[in-house]
């Protein structure tokens, strides 16, 4: 029984799942394929489809309903705001961007206020890790007060584009078919329709993700471009090297493939070099936002900012890059990933892996229904071969797929599908209405559009839905924070302390202060709240706490084949007031784990470890471990000092076997004459030895209290291990008394 469970569950990870319709939404899509199939079937239901509309009533209505169903998408399946980690970070910077901010100053102590995604620049700044492009847009919504419309803005833009591009696909069309064709009309208007229908699209139109605003940009980069071969307007040329260059600025990797396209398609017009010239001029703007960006956040402009925040958050070294090789694949953020499948390192069989797993899943995400793609693969190579357009479309999807196979993590979830190749999705959608277009010529081309939009449905209802629903019930099934909940709590100022990243960066407003508006900030369970509260003046404040709930009840299955379904768990979230003790005996405590990530680190990497049973406080520590080829490995925290006085100060480590030597040094920060960086000074170092007998259990140890005279509030620390991971625990102050 085991083994049919096992192998049933590796086929739904192939084949996906199948059932009836999980939601409404399913079977609403169930019924729009009977009405359509219906149509199809019956010649006199013809006379059922809506009569031509002028070109501007057509796309201003299918823009309309495109932007309407994306909207729709964020009340039902996001539940009214970003989901992921990555959508809550581009929705803090596009917030940060409507205050022109690429990067903020925070204040002390910095760990109440940095963490997953965002890095930190000596002295107070910090900045999202996202390129600049897609948070632009998002800082447009903010400035009119609602930035989650702005995906169902590009929804409509998107539909526009990919019936724009279908037009180009036709024009373009140098021999005559062997058979009768639509008008071109027709087919772009069907390509908008298919545009339409892609369950995909409405998620990426819908959840702040930068992909369909790189979609729109790539596919007004072609379709323009093809409109300056076509005509000869050197204008065209300068849209599309604009909207490249726009996606330069929004994900680099997605704009080397279309760069290179319409590159290609500038020097086949005339005049060669001036299309050459303005396309590459046009380029800049993009690059320049993008360079902009990278300065901020990282003091480089060349700099990318994904790749110096995996630098000082993750390991091995060097783990996040683009390439081949032993130690790509970071450890932490995609750990469970890199051990099942990069054991041996990254090299062109696992790129081929990674690339097949997201053609797999891409495969649904075109049209909801991987059969219909599969049959139409025929004729879209012959279309390929009737147009020479299609074959500049064709090399753009060649190519993009080929941009990311360097790339180690899949980056596939629910309902984002294969997201690096959703960028594809309206080229797609543009070059299949011309493939249906030539294909079947015995059956009329509007019994053609009904079936495969009938079939594209039918794929929702019974199949892509249940990804969707996936997405809407994880990670507690809403948004990990809500503004409502914080209103109806009657909190309009002060400090609001989280306990996830999504909820921080959902709510963190760079330029609000506590005595002015709600200060977002990280609560850590330790004395940096009590730091925080204390700095700003004793505001009022509170707690968010988001929590989950495991589902009472189970949907029933759909069928015997069909895991059964989690009925998402009732809303827990709620604010707390938060009131902090006075230390008592004048005693402080700081968790290591908050301090996450470090400020710098080297030879290997630190992660916040969880330590249950061990005597570890909070059962969480900081673990240093060494990558085995430097068998050393260093990390610099902050250490956050009540106030300039003398203190017992006394670290707690994790001993937990493995041989590993520790060595803990704590530095004083002064600052200099001259106003420059600020001076270094010893005061104490600690070491210890992990531990070489691993069948000891784990446990916490303290080290040595040595009394230190603090001359300033500012104190740094630099965890080192040698030999093997070391872990420290926390780090505690007492008022030394003399």
């Amino acid at each position: 029984m085991g083994d049919a469970v096992t192998t049933w569950g590796q086929l739904v990870k192939v084949v996906g799942t199948w059932g009836r319709p999980p939601d409404p939404v399913a079977w609403a899509a169930l019924a729009a394929f009977v009405a359509l199939a219906i149509m199809a079937l019956t010649p006199a239901a013809f006379s059922l489809l809506p009569a031509p509309m002028s070109r501007r009533r057509f796309l201003t209505v299918i823009g309309f309903v495109a932007a309407f169903l994306s909207l729709g998408y964020v009340a039902y399946y996001l539940r009214g705001g970003p989901r992921i980690i990555d959508a809550t970070t581009y929705f803090m910077q596009g917030r940060a961007l409507s205050h022109g901010k690429f990067s903020w100053i925070i204040s002390e102590p910095t760990a109440s206020f940095r963490g997953r995604f965002l890095l930190f620049q000596e002295p107070y700044r910090l900045g999202g890790i996202f390129p600049p492009g897609y948070p632009l847009l998002l800082a447009l919504g903010f400035l009119i007060g609602a930035p989650m419309v702005i995906g169902p803005v590009l929804a409509g833009g998107i539909t526009v584009a990919t019936y724009a591009l279908a037009h180009e696909l036709v024009l373009d069309e140098r021999r005559r078919p062997p058979f009768y064709v639509p008008d071109r009309e027709s087919i772009a208007r069907f390509a908008a329709a298919l545009s339409l229908v892609s369950a995909a699209l409405r998620y990426h139109t819908a959840d702040t993700m930068a992909h369909g605003a790189a979609a729109l940009a790539i596919t007004l980069s072609l379709a323009a471009a093809l409109r300056a071969r076509r005509t000869g307007d050197s204008r065209f040329f300068a849209l599309a090297g604009l909207a490249a260059g726009y996606v330069a600025a929004t994900r680099l990797a997605s704009a080397i493939p279309i760069t290179l396209v319409i590159l290609w398609i500038a020097s086949r017009a005339r005049p060669r070099l001036r299309g050459i010239g303005v396309t590459v001029t046009a380029l800049l703007p993009g690059l320049l936002l993008l360079a902009a960006s990278q300065h901020a956040v990282t003091g480089d402009a060349t700099s990318s900012t994904q790749r110096a925040y995996y630098a000082v958050s993750d390991g091995p070294p060097d783990c996040f890059r683009y390439g081949f090789g032993a130690g790509v694949g970071c450890l932490y953020e995609h750990g469970e990933f890199v051990r099942a499948r990069l054991s041996d390192g990254f090299g062109v069989l696992e790129a081929l892996g990674a690339t097949l797993r997201r053609l797999r899943v891409h495969l649904a995400d075109v049209l909801n229904f991987e059969p219909l793609i599969l049959v139409l693969l025929v004729p879209i190579f012959r279309a390929v071969r009737v147009s020479r357009a299609c074959r500049s479309a064709g090399a753009v999807i060649i190519l993009h797929v080929l941009a990311y196979a360097p790339f180690y993590f899949d980056g596939n979830y629910p309902g984002g599908g294969a997201r690096f190749f959703a960028e594809l999705l309206p080229i797609e959608h543009a070059v299949i209405a011309f493939a249906i277009a030539h294909a079947l010529p015995t059956v009329a081309f509007p019994r053609r559009v009904l079936w495969t939009l009938a079939l594209a449905c039918l794929g929702f209802a019974v199949h892509t839905s249940y990804e969707h629903e996936a997405l809407a019930n994880r990670d507690g099934g809403r948004p990990m924070y809500e503004p409502d909940l914080t209103r109806e709590a009657g909190v309009v100022d002060g400090i609001l302390f989280f306990d996830t990243d999504h909820g921080f960066n959902l709510a963190c407003d760079p330029a609000v202060t506590a005595s002015h508006g709600v200060l977002a900030a990280r609560l850590r369970n330790d004395d940096h709240d009590r730091m925080l509260y204390d700095s700003l003046g004793h505001p009022p404040s509170h707690v968010y706490r988001f929590e989950k709930a495991e589902p009472a009840v189970a949907a029933p299955p759909a069928s015997s084949l069909v895991p059964a379904l989690a009925v998402p768990p009732q809303p827990l979230s709620h604010v707390d007031v938060f009131s902090p003790h006075a230390p008592v005996n004048d005693s402080w405590r700081f968790e290591a784990e908050a301090d996450w990530p470090p400020f710098a680190q080297g030879g290997g990497w630190a992660e916040p470890v969880w330590a249950a049973g061990t005597g570890a406080s909070q059962d969480r520590v900081l673990t240093v471990t060494p990558s085995p080829a430097s068998g050393e490995a260093w990390a610099e925290i902050e250490l956050p000092v009540p106030r300039a006085d003398t203190f017992s100060v006394q670290p707690r480590v994790l001993l937990r076997g493995g041989g590993g030597e520790g060595t803990l040094k704590l530095y004083m920060l002064k600052d200099t004459a001259d106003g420059g960086a600020y001076d270094r000074v010893e005061v104490a170092t600690w070491q210890w030895n992990g531990g070489a007998d691993k069948a000891v259990p784990a446990h916490a140890m303290d080290l040595e209290s040595r009394e230190i005279v603090f001359q300033t509030a500012r104190a740094r620390m630099v965890l080192t291990a040698k030999g093997g991971a070391i872990a420290l625990d926390k780090t505690t102050f007492l008022k030394a008394t003399r």
